[in-house]
C-alpha cells in the first residue's frame, strides 16, 4: 500500500507539479486551501502533509497551527513550500512544528529525498 501524501496549495500548477513527481510512489491527494484541507483531514489521515504558506482562506502558517493542535494529526509529518527563501520564515514554521522548509522553485530530486526523509526516518530504515 502506497502511503498517502497531502498536498495543500492554492497555485494549481504547483499541486499539479507536485503530483506529478510523486504519484508513481505514493498516493497524492491535492487540495487548494486551508479550510477545505482542515475539512479532508476530518475523514482522511495522511502520512505527510506539504503545504504552502502564502494561500487564500487560510495561510499555511494558520493550517499548520490547525494540524498540530489535532490530537490524531499532531505527529503527522509536515513539510512547508514556500518561495519566500528568508531564514525568519523558515524559523517561524520550526516553532509551529513543521520538520521541513523547501523554497519555490524547488529540485525535484530534494524533493525526493525530503519527503523520504519524513516518511521513513533514519532510524526505522532498513538500509543505509
Amino acid at each position: 500500500m502506497k502511503k498517502k501524501i497531502l498536498v495543500v496549495d492554492d497555485e494549481i500548477n504547483i499541486c499539479l507539479l507536485l503530483e506529478n513527481f510523486l504519484s508513481q510512489d505514493y498516493d497524492v491527494i491535492t487540495i487548494n486551501n486551508g479550510n477545505d484541507a482542515l475539512d479532508w483531514l476530518e475523514g482522511n489521515l495522511p502520512d505527510l502533509i506539504i503545504s504552502d504558506i502564502q494561500m487564500s482562506k487560510m495561510d499555511g502558517y494558520g493550517f499548520l497551527s490547525h494540524v498540530r493542535k489535532r490530537g490524531y494529526t499532531r505527529h503527522t509529518p509536515f513539510i512547508m513550500l514556500s518561495a519566500r527563501a528568508e531564514s525568519k520564515e523558515r524559523i517561524k514554521c520550526y516553532q509551529l512544528g513543521a520538520q521541513d522548509y523547501l523554497t519555490k522553485p524547488f529540485n525535484p530530486q530534494e524533493l525526493e529525498e525530503v519527503v523520504k526523509k519524513n516518511l521513513y526516518p533514519i532510524h526505522f530504515a532498513l538500509a543505509w
